[in-house]
């Protein structure tokens, strides 16, 4: 992956905004699956967000049979747990990380950022924002897990452990295991982050009520 900044979609909720969201989709989406979300999340009229919706390269996915879609990593293992694509994980840090910086360069702090994700998207929300120097002004993931968990410790930034975490998961989730979403919050809970933790009965998606809650969140942080 080259470090030109990645294609993307921005929605912003008024103009000058003062705060921005990056959410990151899942594997085999792209940046518009959770455009329509920003209409639905009941946000406070004065809020001034920048939504941004990047699209992640199309790669070859092992799990699928080398066939290419959109991806953040390749998924080697149908246990999620088992083994991690590193050097792919870290392009897509890099392109993520200059959409950061390019929120940052336009006068918006780091603790008005938001980064945000959906499975995929949701690990590398967590993986990037959790080696923030600065802190955020939080991480949403969904239906998410730990990538490189055994390396975890090390790569913590002091700053990020100022950022709050909003985490949800589906109970029946078949696509990325309820165990693996709350065994992450559980091992960020011991290392003193700031966890809220919501579950839901639903499989590998989102639901309503979800929305209606990452909405409040928002509305409370940003």
């Amino acid at each position: 992956m080259n470090l030109h900044l990645l294609p993307h979609l921005t929605v912003e909720t008024a103009p000058e905004p003062d705060a921005a969201v990056i959410w990151l989709h899942g594997l085999g989406a792209d940046g518009h699956d959770f455009e329509p979300i920003v209409a639905q999340l009941g946000l406070n009229k004065n809020t001034r967000i920048r939504f941004i919706f990047p699209h992640a390269p199309a790669i070859p996915v092992s799990i699928n049979g080398g066939y290419v879609m959109p991806a953040w990593y390749d998924i080697r293992q149908n246990d999620l747990g088992i083994e991690h694509d590193a050097a792919g994980i870290a392009d897509s840090q890099r392109a993520i990380s200059l959409l950061i910086e390019q929120q940052q360069m336009h006068g918006i702090a780091s603790n008005r950022i938001v980064l945000a994700g959906f499975s995929q998207g949701a690990a590398m929300a967590l993986h990037i924002g959790l080696q923030q120097n600065e802190a955020l002004a939080g991480i949403i993931a969904l239906s998410g897990y730990l990538l490189l968990p055994d390396t975890l410790q090390a790569r913590l930034r002091d700053g990020a452990k100022q950022t709050p975490l909003l985490m949800a998961h589906g109970i029946n989730d078949p696509v990325v295991p309820f165990e693996l979403g709350e065994n992450a919050c559980h091992t960020l809970k011991k290392l003193d982050f700031d966890v809220q933790w919501h579950s839901y009965p639903m499989a590998h998606q989102v639901c309503p009520e979800e929305i209606s809650m990452i909405g409040n969140w928002l509305n409370t942080h940003l």
